[in-house]
C-alpha cells in the first residue's frame, strides 16, 4: 500500500512535468532504506508508462513546443549516458548528498518565486 501512495504521488508530480523522481527517489530512500541507486534505477522505469501517458495529454492540450523537444532529448540522451557511467564509479552515500543538495537549491529557487511580484517581475529580497 505505502508503494501505491507514493506512486501516485509521483505521477501526479510527474504528471505536472515536475519530475516524479523528485517524490520517488526520496521516499524510497527515506522510508523505505532503498539504496540510491536502485531507487533511481526504480524512479527511471517507472516514469516511462507515466511519461507516456503524460505526453499524451499535454500533446492533446498543446502544451509541446517540437521546436524545443529536439535538442534536449538529444542531449538530454547524452547526458544520461554520461550519467549512467558516472553514477557506477559514485558510492550511494555521495549520491544521496548531490541529490539531496541539489533538491535543497531547487526548494530555495521554488521558494523564492513563490515572493516574486508577478505582476513587475521583481522579488523580494
Amino acid at each position: 500500500m505505502f508503494f501505491a501512495i507514493i506512486g501516485f504521488f509521483a505521477g501526479i508530480i510527474g504528471g505536472m512535468g515536475m519530475g516524479g523522481g523528485t517524490i520517488l527517489i526520496p521516499a524510497l530512500v527515506l522510508f523505505s532504506n532503498i539504496d540510491p541507486k536502485l531507487a533511481q534505477s526504480i524512479n527511471l522505469l517507472s516514469s516511462i508508462p507515466m511519461t507516456i501517458i503524460a505526453l499524451i495529454i499535454h500533446t492533446r492540450n498543446k502544451n509541446v513546443v517540437y521546436s524545443l523537444v529536439l535538442p534536449i532529448a538529444l542531449f538530454g540522451v547524452m547526458g544520461a549516458i554520461f550519467g549512467s557511467f558516472v553514477a557506477n564509479y559514485i558510492s550511494s552515500e555521495i549520491l544521496k548528498k548531490v541529490f539531496g543538495g541539489f533538491l535543497l537549491i531547487v526548494g530555495i529557487i521554488e521558494i523564492k518565486k513563490g515572493f516574486c511580484d508577478h505582476k513587475t517581475e521583481k522579488c523580494d529580497k
